[in-house]
């Protein structure tokens, strides 16, 4: 039997603003490695055409701040590159991942550049300090996994 599980994103209220489900590829004791399928409508993203249908591997983990989807297409496969949510450390429970986004993302090209995404929308955040400076921390620690990166992670 399939090891399914539903992704269910949450803003800093808690309020849910998307879900999707996925199939489980592999279960740490930290982290969990999904494939799903992106499933709106076929849009342009800084650059990168993202298709309904593509295939997304997802690294979740319950002790850092971030996770991480490497993008294929839908069509041959080819990586598109990497989003990088910030974000709290995601919740494991049962067959369900939730975590709540901080606004801030980065997106990795596969050539290895870097775009930092929705600085404003973060600043604009209602949060502590202390979950202001967790979550600038995990940019720049996401930020130093890929530079100087292309190709595969």
């Amino acid at each position: 039997m399939e090891d399914r599980i539903e992704v269910v994103k949450l803003n800093t209220a808690r309020q849910e603003t998307w879900r999707y489900s996925g199939r489980v590829l592999r279960r740490e004791p930290h982290a969990i490695r999904l494939e799903a399928l992106f499933n709106r409508e076929d849009m342009l993203f800084h650059g990168i055409l993202l298709g309904k249908g593509d295939r997304f591997v997802e690294e979740f983990y319950d002790d850092r701040w971030y996770n991480v989807f490497e993008m294929h297409d839908r069509a041959d496969d080819h990586l598109k590159g990497w989003y990088c949510n910030i974000c709290l450390p995601a919740e494991f429970a049962g067959a369900e991942v939730r975590y709540v986004d901080l606004a801030l993302d980065l997106l990795v090209y596969p050539d290895g550049r870097l775009l930092v995404l929705d600085g404003d929308e973060f600043e604009a955040l209602e949060i502590d300090a202390e979950t202001r400076q967790q979550a600038l921390a995990a940019l720049e620690e996401v930020q130093a996994l890929f530079q100087g990166r292309s190709g595969e992670r």
